[in-house]
């Protein structure tokens, strides 16, 4: 009997599953890519600004790729890890001259070459861009790379298939996924020697982001429920600027700011009159005052507490939760690179953002924190890829090129990419590096994937018996057998509801302590009402309510993980603010959050790793803030 093909199982058709399927097929090995919508239109395909990296031009105004990597980590508040974010850093320039390749239709310069804007975190400009609907253009790049490999074999697509569950063999080693045709409602069994998680993030368990709704990570709860660990689950990003809406947030993208668009709200308390009408001297330019280096551009988590506090203040719009973004200013060029998320503004509020300033609030955005991995830091003596006419870098400065470990989870043979890996952003991401990690996990860890398929742990996923997998079948079907014979009291919409009302409250901008064990007792309740759940769909085709009800009580296990982890952790890191504990405290808590998941007990089990340091040390996180408050300028005004 011929040996069977090694294989491997991509979960997710967003930039980190499409770029590393691309990766891996070009490598020679064939790839399965299951996505729950088509490609096109995964959530990457709504990422705006842009994507970061240093090249000529932005040599030219002093940056380099190590400042790039520095930047990142004082994002992060330095919960990243450093080799990765050194190769990511470094390997940027490689990425975006091969998505020029691909045909991304990058804006030029007069002199052609590619534009960069500002973006927060840095006072460089090194952020490359496609208008603003960055996302969209690498998106349809990656996927036209997709389709040649899909059209020569070596890549066999899914779409409309949703996974289930990993499937684990005797030794503990990944060999497959579990998934199910949401349209007919098959559930099949799929052998894989290495499965890629790159299913993207959570937002749904906040009711209201500025993800799309598929964004539930379900997929990434079911893998933790299935052994593998998360780390940082707490570390979640708001960004500053999106406008609220019945159904989700829509996302105002930083690169409004990066091209020059200011914050502001009026100086008075109740000043009600059109913003048009309140001079330069009436508006309080809160970033602009307080951080007079970075102003709009400081990183997210920065922005977004500043507008939260400016309206707890009472300053807010009309008292309300909403400031304004202001791009009315700038000239008409600069407008038309932004035309893809005015155009979302105006259809959605009525209003032109070119002629009035926008009304935005922070919301839910992207998710730090995903699956724990592992790598292999770059060890001089092992490098068997460097040119001999070239010098070799120092330890761990990078990644070991090619080594299976390479974002592996701790299941062998499970691997996390793109936002669904914790490693990259720390407490949190910087604008327009999303796109970057997506895109280098797969790219970069895609040659991982494929050595290790070649030489997997354990027995080759095709030689094992038919009975392991049948057995993982059976207990889906199990799963979807008792939603749909549920017959209890409470409606799986309203419980979700709940539950997104109580982590935006309690898990969000600003946490503390009295308030995050009464989270945790409303979880408690939320859990008890899912086990009393009614399905109003019992049909065996295209049975969305089945498929929500699911992810729901994927989405709470999830949530009790980052309560757990935003109570444990007792101080403020990156986009992780605790009011009752306002300071970094680096000797109990540079430390990864690894939580592990009590199948028995049903709760999470956090333990705490350290985080090396072998490149940049730690230092203070303040991007030259000052105190420029109304009361404290009148202050220092009448002395």
């Amino acid at each position: 009997m011929a040996k069977a093909e090694p294989r491997v199982i991509v979960v997710g058709g967003g930039l980190a599953g499409l770029s590393a399927a691309v990766r891996v097929a070009e490598s020679g090995t064939k790839v399965d890519l299951f996505s729950l919508v088509p490609v096109k239109r995964s959530h990457s395909v709504c990422a705006q600004g842009g994507i970061n990296a240093c090249n000529d031009v932005a040599r030219q105004q002093g940056y380099s790729e190590w400042q790039h990597m520095d930047e990142t980590l004082i994002g992060g508040d330095f919960l990243n890890h450093q080799p990765p974010v050194y190769e990511m850093t470094h390997w940027a320039p490689k990425i975006i001259d091969l998505l020029d390749r691909m045909g991304v239709p990058f804006n030029r310069t007069s002199e052609g070459m590619r534009d960069l804007r500002l973006f927060g975190g840095s006072l460089f400009k090194r952020t490359h861009f496609a208008g603003a609907s960055t996302g969209q253009q690498l998106l349809y790049g990656l996927d036209e790379q997709t389709r040649r490999y899909e059209a020569e074999g070596k890549i066999n697509k899914y779409e409309f298939w949703e996974f289930l569950w990993p499937i684990i063999d005797d030794e503990g080693v990944c060999k497959g996924i579990v998934a199910q045709d949401v349209r007919s409602m098959e559930i099949k069994a799929f052998r894989g020697d290495a499965v890629v998680m790159a299913s993207g993030g959570n937002g749904l368990m906040f009711g209201k982001s500025t993800m799309s709704v598929i964004c539930t990570g379900a997929a990434v709860a079911r893998c933790y429920q299935a052994g593998a660990y998360l780390g940082n689950p707490e570390m979640i990003q708001v960004h500053p600027t999106a406008i609220p809406g019945e159904d989700k947030c829509r996302l105002m993208s930083e690169s409004a700011r990066g091209e020059g668009g200011r914050v502001w709200v009026p100086r008075k308390k109740g000043d009600d009159r059109h913003p048009l009408d309140i001079t330069e001297e009436e508006r309080y330019y809160f970033l602009e005052e307080k951080y007079p280096g970075y102003g709009n551009l400081v990183p997210r988590d920065i922005a977004t507490r500043e507008i939260f506090w400016v309206c707890q203040e009472g300053l807010g719009i009309g008292g309300a939760n909403q400031v304004y973004l202001d791009i009315t200013h700038l000239p008409i060029a600069t407008k038309n690179k932004l035309a893809a998320i005015l155009e979302i503004y105006e259809k959605f509020t009525g209003d032109d953002p070119r002629e009035v300033p926008m009304k935005i609030f922070p919301a839910v955005h992207y998710t730090m924190g995903g699956l724990y991995t592992i790598y292999e830091p770059y060890d001089p003596e092992r490098d068997t890829y460097t040119p001999a006419s070239e010098p070799k870098r120092q330890p761990n400065e990078g990644l070991l090129y090619g080594d299976p470990k390479n974002m592996m989870t701790n299941i062998p043979g499970l691997y996390a990419f793109g936002e669904s890996n914790y490693a990259y952003h720390g407490a949190t991401r910087l604008g327009a590096n999303a796109l970057l990690s997506c895109i280098f996990d797969g790219l970069y860890n895609g040659l991982s994937v494929h050595n290790y398929a070649h030489a997997p742990q354990g027995t080759p996923a095709g030689e094992l018996p038919d009975a392991l997998f049948d057995k993982y079948v059976e207990q889906e079907k199990a799963k979807v057998q008792k939603l749909t014979e549920s017959t209890g009291a409470n409606n799986p919409y309203e419980i979700h509801q709940e539950l997104g009302l109580e982590m935006t409250a309690t898990c969000t901008v600003v946490k503390e302590e009295q308030r995050l064990l009464q989270g945790r007792e409303k979880l408690a309740e939320i859990k008890a009402k899912y086990q009393d759940l009614k399905i109003s769909d019992t049909g065996v085709y295209t049975n969305q309510n089945v498929s929500f009800a699911r992810a729901l009580g994927d989405m709470i296990v999830y949530s009790d993980a980052l309560m757990e982890g935003s109570i444990a952790r007792k101080e403020s890191r990156g986009s992780h603010y605790r009011s009752d504990y306002t300071e970094r405290v680096d000797d109990q808590f540079h430390k990864t959050t690894k939580v592990k998941y009590d199948a028995d007990a049903d709760k999470p089990i956090i333990e705490w790793e350290d985080i090396p340091s072998p490149l940049v040390p730690l230092r203070a996180r303040t991007y030259g803030k000052v105190d420029a408050s109304p009361e404290k300028k009148e202050e220092a005004a009448a002395s």
